[in-house]
């Protein structure tokens, strides 16, 4: 990586750090029948397409995932 994490979150705002995702342990929801997966990666949680594992994948901070669950247990995502 030529440019430093510090000199790349100046210039672009983005706080997460770019991680080498090969290896994470990938994770399909417990009644298997969405195609999201996620894998906890040095301290982020990492979000993916199970169809198209190639494409990007979304970081979350922990306290951005935790919010996200929070509300998604109560509904705040339901589009039915």
């Amino acid at each position: 990586m030529a440019d430093t994490f510090a000199a790349q979150q100046h210039r672009t705002q983005w706080t997460k750090p770019d991680l080498d995702l090969s290896n994470a342990d990938w994770r399909s929801g417990s009644q298997g029948g969405g195609d999201v997966q996620i894998a906890f990666v040095e301290g982020f949680v990492a979000l993916r397409n199970s169809t198209r594992p190639d494409s990007p994948s979304l970081l979350f901070t922990p306290a951005e995932w935790s919010s996200f669950v929070q509300d998604t247990r109560k509904g705040e995502f339901d589009l039915t």
